[in-house]
């Protein structure tokens, strides 16, 4: 079937008209070349990568694009210095390697540099200060062994008391003795990140369709069921990629994941008196774990994260524990002046990492190395991994997919990938960006589409106010979300297209914006 031209649009009108075009090719049983499962950041980089590569492919995902765990992260691009302390060198190459691609070539709109602050406080001994400053080293040794700019990110240093406090207002300056700063990239926004892989994706032809579940899977297709319809169609492909992170192992067999969940709690701006950078202050009696607090726009902070192991069933959408909270606050409470309350906590996110079970006593102890698996049937699962590797991970499932027998009896060869200079959807270099006549905050969420988001206002300036002082997500926003992002419902307007529903109070106060953009599509 020839398919008239793309565009990078995701909405109701296209998804039925996709749905009815797969009918068809089921119908004739015709193939795709790719099925991919899974609508995450690997998932929608699988698709990408594949679609770049001149293969139809179809995307399909239960629920939303992002619902899972490629939303709860902790918004960080790192370069792997974590990694190091593991003795996971490899691991922290790649990290180091897939941010220099995302912040200087195919997302720099959505990824930019973070400062991040270790404060010398009388509580970090010589050799907790020592083992920092080692790692940040190492660090600078990987951005350059990674080809990044040191424009892009500069090189860690040692600053006085002063400058961290610029930095940091709320820290404690009782025994502060300086500190260390070390630069890493952070993204605006994940969901963001999943939606732009997404829609450059369906700009180069594939079908991308959320509300639709894998109930029978194999590795030459697929028993899709809509979600919205209750109607299921068989749909044949050449081969097929199971990207469903931590319930992998629910669609194939001879996978065990073994999740841990991650927490982080939301905070106002105005409790950290204007936090410009990461702050990071280590656990008590542990000499490489730590808590960061990470401010995010929006008027948010982030203080995170957990490692708590996660039992079967595993949840949709999982949720933190007391503990955990009380956790959080005390640890970061002990490098601040005031502590935090319970009462500074304005929301909660938890997310579970998609670790492959490789035995260890704890989940902090497992690789976050990505695993490619085939099957006897063809079927390939990508397990593992983290979202700054997700570019990668999505390279090698493609060519483990297209080594497949299924491909092979297709007779047809594909080129390698090109997605290291792929640009997203709204990407471009600071100087374009800084040239858009739009606001900008706009400018730093949807990149060259800014302009785009105002010019469908129709001059209604209303529609670029915040819909409330502290809740600076606007109505052209929520409408540009129906148009062009494939939001459906309201979780997928306040939960993943912007991050209102972080925050209960704040989710219903744009429940009516939300409500009423919803409608344009009716």
């Amino acid at each position: 079937m020839t398919r008239p031209p793309a565009s990078s649009s995701l909405n109701r009108a296209r998804r039925a008209r996709e749905i009815a075009e797969l009918s068809d090719l089921a119908a004739r049983h015709e193939p795709v070349d790719l099925l991919v499962v899974g609508g995450g950041v690997t998932g929608a980089g699988v698709a990408l990568d594949a679609v770049s590569r001149g293969l139809s492919v179809v995307l399909v995902e239960k629920h939303d694009l992002a619902f899972g765990t490629s939303r709860w992260s902790s918004k960080l691009v790192h370069g792997g210095l974590r990694y190091l302390g593991t003795g996971d060198v490899g691991v922290a190459y790649e990290s180091a390697v897939e941010r220099g691609v995302l912040i200087e070539r195919t997302a720099p709109h959505l990824v930019r540099a973070l400062p991040n602050v270790f404060p010398l406080l009388g509580s970090v001994d010589a050799v907790s200060a020592a083992m920092v400053r080692t790692g940040y080293l190492a660090g600078d040794v990987l951005r350059r062994a990674a080809g990044t700019s040191g424009r892009t990110l500069p090189r860690s240093r040692r600053i006085d008391a002063r400058e961290v406090q610029r930095f940091a207002p709320t820290i404690q300056a009782d025994g502060l003795r300086g500190g260390y700063v070390f630069w890493d990239g952070q993204v605006v926004d994940d969901a963001r990140l999943v939606v732009g892989i997404a829609r450059t994706a369906a700009a180069l032809g594939a079908r991308v369709l959320t509300r639709t579940a894998a109930v029978e899977l194999s590795g030459s297709g697929a028993v899709l069921r809509d979600q919205r319809s209750g109607e299921e169609l068989a749909v044949d492909a050449r081969t097929v990629v199971n990207a469903t992170g931590v319930w992998a192992g629910s669609l194939a067999g001879g996978i065990t994941m073994r999740p841990s969940r991650g927490t982080h709690l939301v905070l106002r701006a105005a409790t950290f008196g204007g936090l410009s950078s990461a702050l990071t202050v280590p656990v008590p009696g542990q000499r490489t774990r730590f808590v960061f607090a990470l401010p995010t726009g929006d008027d948010r902070v982030y203080v995170g994260l957990t490692d708590e192991e996660v039992r079967d069933p595993i949840p949709d959408v999982p949720t933190a524990t007391e503990v955990e909270i009380d956790f959080l606050l005390d640890t970061m409470s002990r490098a601040l002046r005031r502590p935090l309350a319970r009462t500074d906590v304005v929301g909660t996110f938890s997310g579970l990492r998609p670790l492959l079970d490789a035995g260890g006593d704890r989940t902090s102890d497992l690789s976050r190395r990505h695993v490619v698996l085939t099957a006897d049937d063809g079927l390939v699962s990508v397990v593992g991994g983290k979202l700054t590797t997700y570019r990668r991970m999505a390279e090698d499932a493609v060519d483990a997919a297209l080594a497949t027998r299924g491909w092979a009896a297709a007779r047809r060869t594909a080129g390698p990938s090109r997605t290291t200079h792929l640009p997203l959807v709204g990407a471009a270099d600071g100087p374009t960006l800084a040239r858009i006549d739009a606001p900008a905050r706009l400018v730093s969420r949807y990149g060259t589409e800014a302009a785009t988001v105002v010019a469908e206002t129709a001059g209604d300036r209303s529609a670029l106010e915040p819909l409330a002082p502290h809740l600076p997500v606007t109505r052209a926003e929520l409408e540009f979300a129906v148009r062009h992002e494939g939001a459906l419902d309201v979780d997928d307007l306040l939960a993943r297209r912007t991050r209102v529903a972080l925050v209960p109070a704040d989710r219903e106060t744009a429940m009516p914006a939300a409500v009423a953009a919803l409608a344009l599509a009716d």
